[in-house]
């Protein structure tokens, strides 16, 4: 394989797999090109290089730059604006999962206390519902508080050997 096919499998690839994570196909597509860029590049490089429309190329520069994971560079003497990514990959994760966590989990966790927290009538679908949706609430804020824990930390003895020990 040469490097061509190489990129263009890992970017097609990390596409795929970004729908998994929350983001669309040409949101992780955009963010894999400029990941494995040696330079910061333009949206017409962008365009190009992944054959996908001005629209949807600044409607997904926007949305990665607002997650935190794209900036804009500038280039002393250009015009055009260049984008680049975060290089370091665990840095990358620790953005990602607090984003994540920002847009998607806390918004469950209020949900569930709001549900939780209703008035017990003495019924006993009431109860259930706010026994069951109080271990779930109870549940994903400590998984939330683990994530945040761990994500908020460099990479250290600790982390590495929960890391092994996941594995």
């Amino acid at each position: 394989m040469n490097y061509e096919e190489a990129k263009t499998k890992f970017i097609s690839t990390w596409g795929s797999l970004g729908t998994l994570w929350g983001i669309n196909k040409a949101m992780a597509q955009i963010q894999a090109l400029l990941f494995i860029s040696t330079q910061p590049l333009s949206m017409e490089d962008i365009m190009e290089e992944l054959q996908i429309s001005r629209g949807n190329t600044s409607m997904n520069l926007r949305q990665l730059i607002d997650w935190g994971v794209v900036v804009k560079e500038l280039i002393p003497g250009e015009r055009k604006e260049f984008f680049t990514t975060e290089k370091d990959v665990q840095e990358l994760a620790r953005i990602i999962a607090k984003e994540r966590s920002r847009r998607e989990i806390k918004p469950v966790i209020k949900v569930l206390n709001e549900v939780s927290s209703i008035k017990d009538d003495g019924s006993e679908k009431t109860k259930e519902l706010i026994k069951q949706t109080k271990a779930l609430h109870e549940l994903t804020q400590d998984l939330d508080t683990i994530m945040n824990k761990m994500v908020n930390q460099k990479q250290n003895w600790l982390t590495k050997s929960i890391l092994k020990f996941i594995k």
